[in-house]
């Protein structure tokens, strides 16, 4: 179990505002004022320079740890293609990761492994195209050099097998995010209808797929002519390293790279929308109706962008907002209005989102929102409110400079929008209420938009009246339609572009790196809260983690879902804060707060300005110890469990989760079911049930509190005090469940989803735990079959090679009384026979083809990425979290450098034999039994039994 805490926000068009004052009703939660020289410091400091060829190069130096962060980003994005070749500039997102002129096969994807970075990714949106990861700091030359040879040496090795094989991995990317996904068609309708035909907008960055298809390998040659050339790109480069060698490399690298065609700056082209206009589609993977509204609006930089911002957070974010409150807490149509903004290069719209409850006519949606608006207007803007989101957006920012890679990435976004994030914020502290009523006014009030209108199949009467059918392109599933890859023809020879000196040979290592690792407390307090803690202040955030043992194995197994719901209840007020209230009170501290219930856990986490941490754990001791019970809000938290229950059941991976964990832990065990429980199990479960759990089951002594960021143990510790002292001790005993066996022989499971364009594999068996001492040797064992990304055989061979999926992966997860080996992937519909034969095959073989140059890759890759392990708050709270609830060694990390460093091919043989096996697996696909659940018999396993009923079933 992790918490995983917070989206980073990100630095474009985000806010703060220091020192802000908010209100509360019970006792003051006082936010603390910040002294006006820390305001005046730069919040990202950089230097930038330009080389003679037009690359613009920028760098930031931060300390902190050893690593650097190399972002390469061109100034293309899907707004520079042309209609009927769309798809362009994402299609080469994927080629520019494959193989160039002297980094050779694999690309950065393998180098990636032999430095220890952090993966080699990459993004594209209408405008900015961009490449980067996270590398120990003695790998930067190497970065460099790499860097350079994708942007100057790298269409050469294009051939029309690459080509052909990538399409396919970018066409199994839309059909996992777009066409196999509940609503993955709404944003592609929406630009369809908000922008003219013409419009660079007007299609969505993945492309069509039949534009993909006819894309030509002299298409994708004269792309990069025209736009990936150094006059049209910028690096970056973030981290500890030293600047003027830095730059003695760059220029080495990048400068005799030949300067390309100008490329003009977009002008502005607002949508121009003279008419609203409504679109439905009958969605055969939503099971509730959902409405999304889009009002076109500014681009980036436009005057306007900060306050519409604001507006957007005004109108939907927390109890008190308009649209919430008529929707969520009066009309209970739905559980949540979403609503959010974006500012693009030449345009921008802002969207609100209401996925209604099962059965509500969108129309009724429509007119809640309408009243919500009015109610705005009417009201005007709460001076308070304004300042709270202000401070919320203060705290957002900062997560998102806990990274050098989240620095980075923002540096280059700054780069071609010509602005910088000073200048954001600067903005945003002077929206003023007068300026939120003005853009409502302007770009809201009246004004046209696109409403579309999502329903289950067969529910078309709940879209919106006059609504006209949307053109969506649903894929046939064809057998053979695609044809078959050929790994072997994706190399060709090629004359080689000349260059004044040797670019194959690779850059040597710089000096190692050096990782300390930082100091650790530990406490406990007088009610037996075991607390730790490492201070960090490269931001003025405290990320902060309570555990309590027990979570969902305290469920009774005949009325599931209590754990959860307790959890959705702990954030609807305290005994004497309304929900409003507390809400609030969080905000004005810049504090974000969740409660979950895990498998073996029940958790609180958090983030907070460091400054208010004391305020904010006031707080959380509220919600922990004196909880509303307030009975309206358990109604509304009934109804957001039964939503989400009912939502689950056309998400193909949940599905695939649900029907894997059924048959691992069998009926009787808690962990077979839900984790939300079933409607009928969140509609019996009473205030009583949650008070009792709550009373029986959470303890100090059994729990572990940690903090990780600028607070030291003095402030922690006078910060908990309350904790400590209010909250008493008492026997809890977790209930003990039998350790789930491996099954005695493998067979193959099908859940059908008619008509679905992917199947989706889940493959495995219940394995080690994460205290056993065989788990991270088998996790190390894992990293080149399916843990090592594009170092892993299974993506090397699924996707690379076959082009069978998008991504594919393999691992043991362990908790402390349970754990497994799964391998999962979305894959291709029409090859799900040789997808799962292949992954089979893979593990099958695995030990016995392991050999030394698979063990220096895995300990290269492992060992060097050590230099990143203490990098995020993120990565200290798991530090922290292995210790606190897994009872590892303070050292355990010097314990796992000893395992990798000593392990010898003969033990991961060894260990692959034991504990990779495919004679006793669960093998789980959901996807088009019509088409593709007989030819599974092919796997050898049997008849496949069909799954629907008994996990329909179980949800009774």
């Amino acid at each position: 179990m992790t918490f995983r805490r917070f989206v980073l926000a990100s630095a474009v068009g985000v806010a703060l505002a220091v020192g802000a004052v908010g209100t509360a009703t019970a006792q003051e939660i006082a936010p603390v004022a910040v002294a006006p020289a820390a305001q005046a410091k730069s919040l990202i400091p950089a230097q930038t320079f330009e080389l003679d060829n037009g690359l613009r190069v920028v760098f930031h130096i931060d300390r902190s740890d050893p690593v650097v962060a190399v972002v390469l980003a061109a100034r293309v994005g899907s707004a520079r293609e042309e209609p009927g070749r769309t798809g362009f500039a994402h299609l080469f997102e994927h080629l520019f990761f494959l193989d160039s002129e002297n980094l050779g096969p694999g690309g950065l994807d393998r180098m990636s492994a032999r430095i220890g970075g952090s993966g080699a990714n990459g993004s594209t949106s209408f405008d900015i195209t961009d490449y980067l990861q996270t590398v120990p700091n003695d790998a930067l030359e190497k970065m460099i050099w790499a860097e350079a040879d994708k942007l100057g040496y790298f269409i050469n090795t294009v051939t029309d097998a690459v080509l052909a094989k990538e399409k396919q991995v970018v066409k199994n990317e839309k059909r996992q995010s777009v066409d196999n996904a509940p609503y993955g068609h709404v944003y592609g309708v929406v630009l369809e209808n908000m922008y003219p035909q013409d419009h660079p907008y007007s299609w969505p960055v993945i492309g069509s797929l039949a534009d993909l298809d006819a894309a030509t390998l002299e298409d994708v040659r004269a792309f990069y002519r025209r736009w990936y050339t150094p006059n049209n790109s910028t690096l970056v480069i973030a981290g500890d390293f030293d600047p003027v060698q830095a730059r003695a490399w760059v220029q080495r690298y990048f400068g005799e790279i030949a300067r390309g065609p100008e490329a003009p700056v977009p002008q502005a082209r607002p949508a121009g929308l003279t008419q609203t206009r409504r679109l439905m589609h009958e969605d055969g993977f939503a099971t509730l109706p959902q409405l999304t509204l889009a009002f076109p609006s500014v681009e980036r930089g436009h005057p306007d962008e900060a306050a519409l911002d604001v507006l957007s957070n005004l109108l939907t974010s927390g109890k008190e907002a308009p649209l919430t409150a008529v929707l969520v807490d009066e009309k209970k149509l739905t559980d949540e209005v979403s609503g959010f903004t974006r500012a693009d290069q030449i345009a921008g719209m802002v969207m609100f989102r209401v996925t209604a409850f099962d059965g509500v006519d969108l129309d009724a949606a429509n007119a809640a929102l309408d009243e919500g608006f009015a109610r705005f207007e009417s009201q005007g803007v709460d001076k308070a409110a304004l300042e709270r989101v202000k401070t919320v957006a203060e705290a957002g920012f900062y997560a998102q400079l806990g990274s050098v890679l989240g620095k980075g990435a923002a540096l280059a976004r700054y780069d071609l929008y010509a602005t910088t994030p000073d200048r954001d914020l600067a903005a945003l502290r002077a929206v003023t209420a007068a300026d939120v009523m003005r853009v409502y006014r302007t770009y809201f009030k009246g004004r046209p938009h696109v409403a579309t209108s999502f329903t289950p199949k067969g529910q078309a009467d709940l879209a919106l009246d006059d609504s006209t059918v949307a053109a969506v392109v649903e894929e046939p599933i064809v057998q053979g339609a695609e044809a078959a890859v050929d790994p072997r023809a994706q190399t060709a020879a090629y004359e080689r572009t000349p260059s004044s000196f040797d670019r194959t040979i690779e850059p040597a290592f710089g000096n190692p790196p050096v990782a300390a690792s930082p100091t650790i407390w530990n406490l406990t307090l007088p009610n037996g809260l075991a607390v730790s803690g490492i201070e960090s202040n490269e931001t003025p955030l405290a990320y902060f983690e309570l555990s309590i043992d027990g979570g969902r194995l305290f469920d009774d197994p005949a009325k599931p879902g209590a754990a959860s719901l307790l959890a959705r209840m702990m954030d609807r007020g305290t005994r004497d804060r309304t929900p409003a209230e507390l809400e609030n009170a969080f905000k004005s501290l810049g504090a974000e707060v969740n409660v979950l219930a895990f498998d073996e856990r029940f958790g609180i986490s958090g983030r907070t300005l460091s400054r208010n941490l004391a305020a904010t754990l006031d707080l959380v001791e509220e919600m922990l110890l004196e909880p509303r019970w307030d009975p309206a809000e358990l109604d509304l938290a009934k109804a957001a469990a039964t939503a989400q229950i009912q939502a689950s059941r056309a998400q193909p991976n949940v599905i695939a989760g649900r029907a894997y964990n059924l048959i691992a832990y069998g009926s009787d065990h808690i962990l077979s079911r839900g984790s939300l429980g079933t409607e009928s199990s969140v509609a019996a479960l009473t205030m009583d049930d949650l008070k009792a759990w709550q009373a029986n089951n959470l303890a100090p002594d059994n729990a572990r509190f940690r903090v990780v960021g600028a607070v030291d143990q003095a402030a922690a510790t006078a910060a908990l005090a309350g904790l400590g002292e209010r909250w008493l001790q008492r026997d809890v005993t977790v209930p003990a469940y039998a350790r789930p066996a491996a099954p005695a022989r493998s067979q193959v499971y099908f859940y059908d989803m008619p008509n679905a364009s992917q199947s989706v594999l889940v493959f495995g068996y219940p394995a080690l735990t994460r205290a056993d001492p065989a788990f991270y040797p088998a996790t190390v064992a894992n990293y080149v079959l399916g843990g090592g990304g594009f170092a892993s055989r299974l993506t090397q061979q699924m996707r690379e090679g076959a082009g069978y999926t998008y991504g594919v992966r393999s691992g043991f997860t362990g908790g402390e009384n349970v754990g497994h080996f799964q391998l999962s992937s979305a894959v291709r519909a029409n090859v799900t026979l040789e997808a799962a034969t292949m992954a089979r095959d893979i593990i099958r073989d695995y030990g016995a083809t392991f050999t030394e140059a698979d063990l220096t890759v895995t300990r290269s890759a492992l060992s060097k990425s050590r230099a990143r392990a203490f990098e995020t708050a993120g990565a200290k709270l798991d530090v922290l979290e292995a210790i606190g609830d897994y009872g590892l060694p303070a050292d355990y990390l010097d314990h796992e450098a000893r395992i990798i460093e000593g392990l010898t091919v003969e033990q991961v043989r060894a260990l692959a034999a034991k504990h990779l096996r495919t004679d006793g697996m669960i093998f789980v696909v959901v996807g088009d039994a019509a088409t593709q659940a007989a030819r599974l018999v092919g796997l050898g396993y049997g008849p496949v039994v069909m799954i629907n009923d008994r996990l329909t079933a179980a949800d009774q």
